[in-house]
């Protein structure tokens, strides 16, 4: 059986505007008082009001009058949607200020409703917003019980009839000649209309009315499109009060790392760069870069980078907010654990590289790696990253070539056909041979082994043109 959780956000237009939750804030719409924050409620400015009576009313401190702005609480919302995503992967956008969570089919990964109500309510506190919540086995049903008081809209244990018919009919909005109507008749809640027929309720109100309130009730489907993550994240924390030290950041940017993450999880997606933007109070905007050489979702592994990034910043200016990007997201890779290693591991040699290159800055660090080249001198990379088409692991030879090789190679010496370096050369393995760039200095050799005598081991090679011998590289 499906289960509908709405989340109605009533002062939406306001925490899509002004998350700091300071001073006296006001949100506008065609001159009218659309919603108010706590301290401008306590002066009694109400919805509806004109601009003169709130400033009357405010007249002895500042009040911030802000428009609305539809395409940050469209934002806002998106934002919304991709942290509940990872409580149900069933979820939509509803009307302008409401998500609709199915949460019938994850139940038993909460382990019953009131924990899964908890972990709701606490993903909302600590993102700074408020919702009404309203819960039915459809959408609308579910929207309409989150006008009612908070115990009526969560208590499943009713029949829905029941639970609707206390609700006033004025919340139609979007049928208020009807409701108009039906109050003139003398009905002005639901239980009033559930009690009619179908037919004569189609006669008095017409057939959108009636498919309205059948929908409700579950006799008939609602149509409804499923959230689909978006190919980017983006989110942002607002203090509501200034940031001096570096220090102050770190809870918010914990937050808002978990926040990405656990997108990242749910989506399957992972990440190797992402971007913080610290907003200061003169409206300043300041981005930090925080790179990591291996593409994860570890929250951990990007906060302990982000903290190393941050300790050489210096605050230019005092910060209101923080927020996080990121804009390349690609599909995640299985990690190769042993499933026998210790618990206590060493770090792995990629994390200490990113911690160096976030403290000492990208070029301060070179990664050596191999091309897909068949000349060693040519097949050897050092640079700030690996190249592009480089292999990621060993390619067919290698594991018979040294990773140590000289700038150039050096000639051998002969004595009555046997080879020298620093004593008598034996050869050990080989031959290997390499023949190419014949487009530009043609190269035909043929490697071995060569051991020392002091038992150190050597790759060597005849040049086949030039009918000599020289040394390349030395083994470990």
């Amino acid at each position: 059986m499906k289960l509908w959780l709405c989340l109605r956000f009533e002062r939406l237009p306001l925490e899509s505007l002004d998350r700091a939750g300071t001073g006296l804030v006001v949100v506008l719409e065609r001159q009218r008082v659309l919603c108010a924050n706590d301290r401008a409620a306590e002066l009694g400015i109400r919805p509806g009001m004109g601009v003169a009576t709130v400033r009357a009313l405010a007249a002895e401190e500042p009040c911030q009058l802000l428009e609305r702005d539809r395409e940050a609480e469209a934002r806002t919302l998106q934002r919304l949607c991709c942290w509940a995503y990872g409580v149900t992967p069933t979820l939509f956008s509803y009307r302008e200020d409401c998500l609709q969570l199915e949460v019938g089919g994850c139940l038993a990964l909460f382990r019953g409703l009131d924990p899964l109500l908890r972990e709701v309510a606490s993903g909302l506190t600590g993102r700074g917003f408020e919702a009404r919540m309203g819960l039915a086995p459809t959408p609308a049903a579910a929207w309409l019980l989150s006008h009612a008081d908070s115990g009526a809209a969560l208590d499943c244990g009713a029949a829905l009839e029941e639970r609707l018919a206390p609700l006033p009919l004025a919340l139609l909005a979007d049928f208020s000649d009807t409701v108009d109507a039906l109050r003139r008749a003398g009905l002005h809640c639901f239980g009033d209309i559930l009690a009619l027929p179908p037919t004569a309720l189609a006669r008095r109100c017409g057939a959108a009315f009636r498919d309205f309130l059948q929908r409700a009730l579950g006799r008939h489907e609602e149509p409804s499109a499923d959230f689909q993550p978006p190919p980017t994240f983006s989110d942002e924390y607002w203090f509501g009060y200034e940031v001096r030290a570096n220090e102050e950041l770190y809870p918010a940017l914990q937050m808002l790392l978990q926040s990405l993450c656990g997108f990242l999880r749910n989506t399957q997606l992972q990440t190797g760069e992402i971007h913080w933007q610290l907003v200061g109070m003169d409206h300043s905007l300041r981005e930090v870069t925080v790179r990591s050489s291996s593409r994860h979702s570890d929250w951990q592994n990007w906060y302990q980078l982000t903290r190393v990034r941050f300790e050489r910043l210096a605050l230019a200016s005092s910060v209101e907010g923080v927020a996080l990007a990121c804009r390349e997201l690609v599909s995640g890779e299985l990690e190769n654990i042993d499933l026998f290693a210790p618990r206590k591991q060493r770090e792995p040699l990629a994390g200490l590289l990113d911690r160096l290159r976030n403290r000492l800055g990208l070029q301060a660090v070179l990664a050596i790696g191999c091309r897909d080249e068949h000349l060693p001198e040519l097949a050897l990379y050092t640079g700030y990253d690996r190249p592009a088409g480089s292999p990621a692991g060993a390619v067919a030879g290698e594991a018979q070539r040294p990773f140590w090789l000289m700038p150039e190679p050096q000639p051998l010496g002969e004595r009555n056909g046997q080879l020298r370096w620093q004593g008598r050369l034996d050869l050990v393995y080989g031959p290997e041979r390499i023949e190419d760039n014949w487009w530009r200095e043609p190269a035909c050799r043929d490697y071995y082994i060569a051991r020392g005598q002091a038992g150190q081991y050597y790759w060597v090679f005849r040049d086949r043109r030039a009918r000599r011998w020289f040394i390349h590289g030395i083994f470990a």
